[in-house]
C-alpha cells in the first residue's frame, strides 16, 4: 500500500474510534442507575474497539511518515486523548468504575476534536527530532498524561459526592469554579473549531519574529492582541502584501508569546464566561449542582485510591519520560542536558508537584478531600503544559 493508503486507514481509523467513544456515554451513563453489570460491559467493549482502532491510527499513521507520529500538536494531541482513554481501561480493569468514563471519555473526545484543527499533514523531521528518542520521551509521557487524568477524574468525582450542593462552603465555591474553568476549556475548544475550521476566518498581519525576520501572523479571531509593532496586511499575491486598516486594541506582546493563540485564550474566556453566565441564567443553580447527581451511588473510599494508585503508577513514568529521557534526547540533539526551556521548566514544575503530593499523601496523612483536591489541580497542571506552553510561549519544544 503506498504512503495515501496508510494515511486514509489512520483518520478513518481515528473518526470510527471518536464515533465509539461518542456512543459508548450512551451505556455508560446507563450503568449508573442500572442493577446489573450489562451496560457497564456494553460501555467497555465499545471503548476497547475505539480504543483499538487508535492504535491503528497510530501504527498506520507511523508506517505513513515513517516515524513516531508524535512530531506536531495534532500527533501529539491525539496520542495524549489516545492515553486517556488507556488510562481508563486499565484503572477500570482493576476497579471497575464506569463512572470514571462519563468524565474521561468527554474529555478526551475534546482534546482529539481540538487535535483536528491543527495541519494533519505529514512532514520530514528537522534535525534535532530525528532520533529514537523522539518515540520514547513523548510516548512515555503521554502515558503517564493518561493516567494521571485518571487520577484527576477520580479527585473531581470524589469531591462531587463529598461536598453538599445545598450548602454555602468553601469548597463547593471552589468545585463551582472548577466547573467555570471546564465551561471555558470547551469555549476554548469550540471557539477554535467554529471560527478556524467551519467560518475559515483568517486575518494576517505582518511583524518581526523573535529571530528577527519578518512574518507573518495568521488569527482566526478578530485580534486583541498582536506582536509588538505588527500591522494589519492582505496577499497581493507572490509573497507580497498590502497594508489595510482594522479595528486594534493597542494591546502588543513581544514576539517570545503567541500573539495569535493569546487572542484565541482570550475570547475563549469572554465567550466562556457568558456562556457560563447563560447556563446559571437558565439553570438558576450552580453547574456543580447538576453533575452532582451522577457520582450519588459513588463510593468515597473507592475514589480515594484510584486517585492515589494512578498517582503512583503515573508519577514515576513522568519522571522517566518527561525528565530522565527528555534530558537525555536534549544532550543529544542540543548538545546540553537542560536549558530553562518553558516546556522543561514546567515538566520540572510537574514533578515537583507530583512529588509533593505523593508526600503529602504519605507523610502528612493528606487522604480524602485534600488529596482528591491536589489531583484537580495537577490535571489543571498538565492542561496548561499541554495547551498553553505549546501554543502560547515561545520556545524550543513549541509545537505550533
Amino acid at each position: 500500500m503506498n504512503h495515501e493508503t496508510w494515511l486514509n486507514i489512520s483518520s478513518t481509523s481515528l473518526y470510527a474510534a471518536f464515533i465509539l467513544y461518542l456512543i459508548a456515554i450512551l451505556p455508560f451513563s446507563a450503568s449508573i442507575k442500572a442493577k446489573n453489570k450489562r451496560y457497564e460491559r456494553i460501555g467497555v467493549a465499545l471503548t476497547t474497539i475505539g480504543f483499538i482502532m487508535q492504535l491503528i491510527y497510530f501504527i498506520t499513521r507511523w508506517i505513513a511518515a515513517g516515524h513516531a507520529p508524535v512530531s506536531n500538536m495534532y500527533e501529539f494531541l491525539t496520542m495524549f486523548g489516545i492515553m486517556m482513554v488507556g488510562g481508563f481501561l486499565v484503572i477500570n480493569a482493576i476497579y471497575h468504575t464506569p463512572i470514571l468514563a462519563l468524565f474521561s471519555l468527554p474529555i478526551a473526545m475534546l482534546v482529539i476534536v481540538y487535535a483536528s484543527m491543527f495541519s494533519r499533514e505529514v512532514s520530514p523531521l528537522i534535525p534535532a527530532l530525528q532520533s529514537n528518542w523522539l518515540a520514547i520521551h513523548v510516548i512515555t509521557v503521554t502515558i503517564s498524561y493518561g493516567i494521571l487524568s485518571v487520577s484527576s477524574m477520580a479527585g473531581l468525582i470524589y469531591l462531587l459526592r463529598y461536598v453538599d450542593a445545598k450548602e454555602k462552603s468553601r469548597d463547593a465555591f471552589w468545585l463551582e469554579v472548577v466547573m467555570y474553568f471546564g465551561v471555558l476549556v470547551i469555549a476554548f475548544i469550540l471557539t477554535t473549531i467554529v471560527m478556524k475550521g467551519i467560518v475559515h476566518y483568517d486575518d494576517q498581519y505582518y511583524y518581526i519574529d523573535k529571530n528577527e525576520n519578518p512574518a507573518i501572523s495568521h488569527y482566526h479571531l478578530p485580534a486583541l492582541v498582536t506582536f509588538k509593532d505588527a500591522y494589519p496586511v492582505v496577499p497581493e499575491g507572490n509573497n507580497n502584501y498590502r497594508e489595510v486598516k482594522r479595528f486594534s486594541t493597542g494591546l502588543e506582546v513581544p514576539p517570545v508569546l503567541n500573539a495569535q493563540k493569546l487572542t484565541t485564550v482570550l475570547w475563549s474566556i469572554i465567550i466562556g464566561t457568558v456562556l457560563y453566565g447563560l447556563i446559571r441564567l437558565i439553570a438558576r443553580r450552580t453547574i456543580f449542582s447538576m453533575v452532582k447527581p451522577l457520582t450519588n451511588k459513588v463510593s468515597l473510599q473507592l475514589m480515594d485510591e484510584i486517585g492515589y494508585r494512578s498517582v503512583i503508577i503515573g508519577f514515576p513514568l513522568f519522571a522517566l519520560g518527561g525528565l530522565l529521557f527528555a534530558s537525555i534526547w536534549a544532550q543529544i540533539a542540543w548538545s546540553r542536558f537542560w536549558g530553562w526551556d518553558p516546556k522543561e521548566v514546567w515538566a520540572l514544575v510537574t514533578f515537583l508537584f507530583y512529588a509533593v503530593f505523593l508526600h503529602l499523601r504519605l507523610g502528612r496523612g493528606w487522604e480524602g478531600k485534600k488529596s482528591a483536591w491536589l489531583a484537580v489541580v495537577g490535571l489543571a497542571i498538565i492542561l496548561f503544559n499541554v495547551i498553553a506552553v505549546n501554543l502560547i510561549i515561545a520556545g524550543l519544544h513549541s509545537y505550533a
